[in-house]
């Protein structure tokens, strides 16, 4: 990928439950992070989209085929965790680094999150 590396939430709630039950507490900062990302990885959030990290994963993958993406890692993590599905969210989420992007790949990068949502 890059020599950044990117996580989802799901993995980070994954991560402290573990530790949590290995160690039988949490610091104050790791409950809330958990909380948060209990929240954050919940199908309800989603829609009744459940969150995944193998679906995350390939879908960061996926991404990074995208002519467009494929030197933008943080912009394919972002989309992956967030999972839009409508043009208005995958061009805020593009906007947010000014990445031009034409309407093609907006449909291209919205046909791979529901290829891999689905």
């Amino acid at each position: 990928m890059s020599d950044q590396e990117f996580t989802d939430f799901a993995s980070v709630r994954d991560a402290l439950l573990d530790a949590q039950n290995r160690r039988g507490f949490l610091s104050w900062e790791q409950k809330m992070a958990l909380q948060h990302a209990e929240w954050a990885s919940s199908d309800a959030r989603r829609g009744n989209i459940k969150t995944d990290s193998k679906v995350y994963t390939a879908l960061v993958n996926d991404l990074m085929e995208i002519d467009k993406l494929e030197e933008h890692p943080d912009i394919c993590a972002k989309i992956a965790e967030i999972m839009p599905m409508s043009v208005e969210e995958v061009r805020s989420i593009l906007a947010s680094k000014r990445v031009p992007v034409e309407p093609a790949a907006i449909e291209l990068i919205l046909d791979t999150v529901r290829k891999q949502l689905l």
